[in-house]
């Protein structure tokens, strides 16, 4: 049976206002899925009004607190000593979000505990991958 990690953290959204709003938002990690995060706003917090959820690679998350990473849809920078910017790029825009970096170094520490950075392949499950992208029963 697989623990799932869930961390809730205040994500400022940057905006054109002077002010940013804070927003709720989930961190999540699978040790099924050894290699991805998932980041997820909740349905009032998003202008669908639908929750909204990314997911990306843990290695990208870790890159980006301590410089520029990223080139497609979610990129990860440091900002100031203590906040590190996610953004989001969409066919709709781009939603850039603040979030304290000892919050995204405490979730990335619980899930090395669980999944040591280097053992991720030890955490697939790939006959169940292969079935699933080959349309067979799992």
């Amino acid at each position: 049976m697989s623990t799932v990690i869930q961390q809730s953290v205040q994500a400022r959204m940057v905006a054109s206002a002077p002010r940013m709003e804070t927003l709720p938002a989930t961190l999540q990690y699978d040790p099924k899925d050894p290699f991805t995060v998932r980041m997820a706003f909740p349905a009032p917090a998003t202008l669908e009004g639908t929750e909204v959820a990314w997911e990306f690679s843990r290695e990208l998350l870790a890159a980006g607190m301590d410089g520029a990473a990223g080139v497609g849809d979610v990129r990860v920078r440091p900002f100031g000593y203590d906040r590190t910017v996610l953004e989001f790029h969409a066919a709709e825009g781009i939603a850039m979000v603040h979030v304290r970096t000892a919050e995204l170094r405490r979730f990335l520490g619980r899930a090395q505990e669980m999944v040591p950075v280097g053992d991720e392949h030890r955490f697939l499950d790939l006959d169940r991958a292969l079935a699933e992208l080959l349309g067979g029963p799992c």
